[in-house]
């Protein structure tokens, strides 16, 4: 797991070495240039040593110095790479490196490399001989990559804050990404907050060739649900062991490290699915696993997790908290996000990989799970909603919604009444768009009130609509398998995943995300996913002959915090910079509302603050912390 960096045209050695130091804490182990002032080629990568940690320096050339890469990943089918490709010629220099196998399938397979690739990536790949810089990103997005193109001008980085270090990108913030991100939660690729900028989506390639400037960006892979047709219940039986097999060869593929790993364990039964595959024809002795507990029972899971560990014997690690410290490390935690993100369990995971990296530079993961079995929520709501869109008129779905409101405000985890609320506002959506309504930040009717200029539901949420409304012969749960997958996965899940550990300098790997697995998921028919409202319903199968009984059975969990409890007190000051093309004044009714206990915008007002640490906090837009300041308004 590393960093990478660099630019084409203006600029300078100080503009990359910026870019660099930006992403030490992706790689705090080494630090490389590779610099061509005739091509004015500027490369940078900064390294957290995994695999072939004597050999793996970077950027890596090959035997003609005419093909360098710079790379941050994991390559899990490398050694399958590699030797088919010193089959058909090429020689290695290093002993086992990942990263050399993407210099010379360059030079064999061209803009076919990623399509090869089962793993994790960003990378840049220099070809000198065709003056083309090639950039890549792994299928879901696992690994971040930002662009810019300016005349005369090509950069890019693993984060934000890295690429804005260069003096010829932008500052400011893009009015069309901050809309989207009140309307997501996040901000869906290739949108990006910052003017000018761009994130590569997962299954894309761009090229850049540096005498013409032409930029060429293309999909290579993206999920689509293919069921096949030729699968009866009857092969039930068949499908269990096969999911099997593939959990287990998905798990092992992800141990290939030089340094110790170990595994989240959050007791919920994805994560807990990775300990009992990691187990399968490997000591338990060997085998280290972590877990976050809160003082607090109504986000505490640590006794599940203690559970799975004593039953495959792990050497089992527990860090328990009260909320309240981790209330403490807010202001820590989003100063340094490179990008808004309204997802608030970023914070325990940040505590968690903080904590699992005292002991491991690499932990495993069960994200990828929800989203390719469905596990979420909102496949519950799915054909209540359908039925209650054909049966209840818009006049009598008010009176609903009044009565419902006067259920009392719970600050409890996941509560029913929070449930109702959520539920009822996505309904008013329309159907293409009420996934993402179900869990964002703002409502279309709020988005209008809360910016000063509004835009149409479908260029908010364009992305979602035109997935839901590709394909209309398709389930309506295979159609949200492709919504969860395609975006909330990649720039909400993956991103968080991928921005909390390497603040610790960790390294994580999911591992549902194999391409194999993937593959039967992709083929596999709606109904073994979620039946007669089971969710997960073939992985439960699997699950039975793996893990004890409370486990399997047990309701999901999120990885939660008290957020609507905290933002009734927290920030002691309320934030409210001017924020371009957005209503301080909405704000700060929501923050009086939420207050006084007469709503619950713990969403809207949690994305809030992120955005406000963002602005106020960001080295490039200033220097003040919103949670040390003196707004402007003080709200009781």
């Amino acid at each position: 797991m590393c960093g990478i960096a660099g630019f084409i045209g203006a600029g300078t050695q100080s503009d990359l070495a910026r870019m660099s130091d930006a992403l030490v804490h992706r790689g705090p182990d080494g630090e490389g240039t590779f610099v061509d002032e005739e091509l004015k080629v500027f490369l940078a990568h900064r390294r957290l040593a995994i695999l072939d940690i004597a050999g793996g320096e970077q950027p890596m050339w090959n035997e003609d110095r005419k093909v360098c890469v710079t790379f941050n990943g994991e390559i899990y089918n490398a050694p399958e790479l590699r030797s088919e490709l010193e089959r058909a010629g090429h020689r290695f220099e290093s002993d086992h490196s990942d990263t050399e196998v993407l210099v010379h399938g360059w030079e064999q397979w061209g803009r076919d490399l990623p399509a090869k690739l089962n793993g994790m990536f960003a990378f840049a790949i220099l070809d000198r001989g065709q003056a083309e810089l090639f950039l890549a990103r792994d299928r879901f997005g696992e690994k971040p990559l930002y662009y810019t193109q300016r005349r005369d001008f090509f950069g890019f980085s693993s984060e934000l804050k890295s690429l804005v270090a260069h003096s010829r990108v932008s500052k400011s913030i893009n009015p069309r990404s901050l809309y989207k991100f009140f309307a997501y939660g996040y901000i869906p690729a290739p949108n990006a907050i910052v003017e000018g900028t761009n994130k590569l989506p997962g299954g894309y390639w761009l090229s850049y060739n540096f005498y013409t400037q032409k930029l060429i960006t293309r999909s290579y892979w993206h999920f689509v649900i293919e069921p096949d047709p030729s699968i009866t219940d009857a092969d039930e039986p068949r499908l269990i062991e096969e999911c099997r097999s593939l959990l287990l060869s998905a798990a092992q593929r992800r141990l290939v490290s030089d340094v110790p790993i170990g595994s989240f364990l959050s007791g919920g039964l994805d994560s807990s699915l990775v300990l009992a595959s990691l187990a399968q024809g490997r000591p338990s002795k060997d085998l280290s696993t972590f877990t976050i507990g809160f003082q607090e029972p109504s986000f505490d899971e640590s006794r599940y997790a203690k559970m799975v560990a004593a039953q495959f014997g792990t050497r089992h690690h527990e860090r328990r908290l009260s909320i309240e410290r981790a209330r403490e490390l807010i202001p820590e935690v989003l100063g340094r996000l490179d990008e808004p993100l309204g997802d608030a369990s970023l914070l325990p995971t940040y505590l968690l990989s903080a904590f699992t990296r005292e002991h491991v530079k690499v932990a495993l993961t069960g994200d990828g799970g929800d989203e390719l079995f469905a596990g979420y929520d909102p496949f519950l709501a799915l054909n209540p909603a359908a039925v209650y869109d054909r049966l209840v008129p818009s006049w009598a779905h008010r009176s609903v919604r009044r009565l419902v409101d006067l259920l009392p405000f719970s600050d409890a985890n996941m509560t029913i009444d929070f449930k109702l609320r959520r539920t009822l506002m996505g309904i008013e959506a329309p159907a293409a768009a009420r996934l993402p309504v179900w869990m964002a930040p703002l409502d279309p009717k709020d988005l209008k009130d809360a910016f000063e200029s509004a835009l149409d539901v479908r260029e908010i949420y364009g992305e979602a609509i035109e997935l839901w409304e590709t394909d209309t012969s398709k389930s309506t749960i295979d159609r949200a398998l492709e919504f969860f997958t395609r975006f909330y996965l990649q720039d909400d899940i993956l991103a968080k995943a991928d921005r909390a550990s390497m603040m610790c300098s960790l390294e994580t790997r999911a591992v549902f995300l194999d391409n194999d697995l993937v593959e039967f998921c992709r083929r596999l028919p709606s109904r073994f996913k979620y039946r007669n409202g089971e969710r997960k319903y073939l992985l439960k199968k699997v699950a039975r002959s793996m893990l004890p009984k409370d486990i399997v059975e047990r309701k999901k969990k999120g990885f939660g915090i008290p957020l609507a409890k905290w933002l009734r007190s927290f920030p002691g000051t309320v934030p409210l910079n001017r924020v371009p093309g957005m209503r301080t004044d909405f704000a700060q009714r929501a923050f009086a509302q939420h207050r006084s206990g007469a709503a619950d915008h713990r969403l809207f007002l949690w994305s809030w603050v992120v955005l406000q640490s963002y602005i106020s906090n960001d080295p490039y837009w200033s220097q003040t912390s919103i949670f040390t300041q003196t707004a402007p308004a003080e709200i009781a």
